[in-house]
């Protein structure tokens, strides 16, 4: 066929291998999500606590309110992309339209704006802006991710080609999150005597790497998807979606999905959790610097980051349960080896987050390279691809644990007597109790969430072996609805 559109050289959807620049757009348009996400998961409970001086209770109850909204926007952003109509395709306005606000926030969060000088009436004026900033900010941060991460089963349909596409994305998630703790590193390093100003500096710089990789990611994957889309278009039945409840019932009818967050939320209330109590663990319990802490979490991404590709080498054999079991039992000894670590024990200390590394990785890997097989399943049962929906309902659980599991960190510290750094002044004593409160909070705790989780992925119903009977079933009824087009529509495809 002479095509003169500019996608004319761009894959057919059944030529399944991507090109390496596609994967490497893909992968990139995770980085400001990643780099955004990390600094927020590592410093800002730390940065409200111990830099704007605010209380660990109203901290916590600024965390549970922006995340709590960040998962109730997730469903209806995945609806409105799955149906939205535009030359660009589904997706990619969003990121185009999305990216510049959600830099402009994400700076925002940084500030320390002072409202009294009656440090009650500064407190409270604190909480409401902060958050007010982060509901502005989780807004914007749903736009362009949400509808980033459906992108995945438009890009491929085949089982092993997605786990590696997943892997470029999350080597570039998981390199984002090294980057912006190596900036943090060097800039609290130069920025020296003023932790408001190092944070603002850091935030600053973290602000425009967050934002160009987005546009990146929409240029490069754009002739694959201009493909796809009018694949999905012409094979389209011309029915209406179904109603919003019709559709959240398939939804949490869809028995792997189910399987699939809880796997995703025990990992993630695992990851999250220890990686905001990292800060208060080295620096109170193990009586070590703010740049060690940074070091720690740094030592435990490079780990991840190294074993995503050995994971997805080991998955394309094994399979993707073996290898979450693999590296979440190397995971737990870490967790259990963390609360009976003694101050002066630093290179253990390092050892463990080595360790802990590898089960970080599958964390990362294996519940979004399920994903796109529960979808499939879902496209056979009812003839409608929903990756939208599906994405929007698997985050929106995931937030609301997130949230309810830093939430819990915050209650936590307030109630076992932390004392929170005033602005300016040095870190307090903290009373034994709150020791022994940030101790439970980094291994007990965690491991608790990670057991649950390998109880879930044992019992996940989707091999290998399942999915290619999906697919096979899929490509009958394309075929059968094939022979009902137009050779016009068939040329056009």
């Amino acid at each position: 066929m002479n095509d003169p559109s500019p996608f004319a050289d761009a894959a057919t959807p059944a030529e399944e291998k991507l090109s390496l620049s596609t994967k490497l757009a893909y992968g990139a348009g995770d980085l400001g999500p990643a780099i955004t996400a990390n600094l927020l998961g590592v410093f800002l409970l730390y940065f409200f606590t111990s830099v704007a001086g605010l209380g660990a209770g109203l901290a916590a109850n600024i965390l549970m309110i922006g995340k709590v909204w960040d998962a109730v926007n997730d469903p209806v952003v995945g609806t409105l992309s799955d149906r939205t109509k535009s030359r660009w395709g589904r997706r990619h306005p969003w990121m185009i339209f999305g990216a510049i606000p959600f830099g402009i926030f994400f700076f925002l969060q940084w500030l320390i704006p002072r409202f009294s000088s009656n440090p009650v009436t500064n407190q409270w004026g604190l909480f409401w802006y902060y958050v007010g900033i982060s509901i502005l900010f989780n807004t914007f941060y749903t736009a362009v991710n949400l509808p980033y991460t459906a992108l995945t089963p438009e890009l491929t349909q085949d089982y092993n080609e997605r786990t590696n596409l997943n892997s470029f994305r999350f080597a570039f998630s998981i390199g984002g999150s090294i980057l912006s703790l190596v900036l943090a590193l060097a800039i609290f390093k130069v920025v020296q005597g003023n932790p408001a100003q190092q944070y603002l500096v850091l935030a600053g710089v973290c602000t425009v790497l967050s934002v160009l990789p987005l546009y990146w990611c929409v240029w490069g994957t754009r002739k694959r998807v201009a493909v796809t889309e009018r694949a999905r278009q012409a094979s389209s039945d011309g029915t209406e979606p179904l109603p919003y409840l019709e559709q959240l019932g398939i939804v949490f009818r869809n028995r792997p999905f189910l399987f699939v967050v809880g796997i995703y939320l025990c990992s993630w209330i695992a990851v999250q959790n220890t990686v905001a109590v990292i800060p208060y663990f080295v620096v109170h319990w193990m009586r070590l610097s703010q740049e060690t802490f940074t070091q720690v979490v740094l030592v435990i991404q490079v780990t991840a980051l190294i074993m995503l590709f050995v994971w997805s080498r080991v998955s394309k054999h094994l399979g993707k349960k073996a290898v979450y079991f693999m590296g979440m039992s190397l995971w737990i000894i870490a967790e259990v080896a963390l609360f009976f670590l003694q101050p002066g024990q630093t290179a253990l200390m390092f050892v463990l987050a080595f360790l802990a590394g590898f089960g970080v990785s599958t964390a990362y890997l294996i519940p979004w390279s399920m994903m796109p097989d529960v979808i499939e399943l879902d496209e056979l049962q009812t003839g409608q691809r929903r990756e939208g929906i599906f994405y929007g309902f698997m985050v929106l659980l995931q937030k609301i644990g997130l949230a309810f599991g830093l939430f819990m960190v915050g209650k936590v510290l307030d109630g076992s007597g932390f004392i929170a750094t005033v602005a300016g002044q040095e870190a307090p004593q903290q009373p034994e109790s709150a020791l022994f409160a940030i101790r439970c909070l980094v291994g007990p705790l965690p491991l608790a969430f990670l057991l649950l989780g390998l109880g879930l992925a044992y019992f996940y119903p989707i091999t290998r072996e399942v999915h290619a009977e999906i697919l096979l079933k899929l490509q009958e009824r394309k075929a059968h609805h094939g022979k009902s087009t137009s050779p016009e529509a068939s040329e056009e495809i």
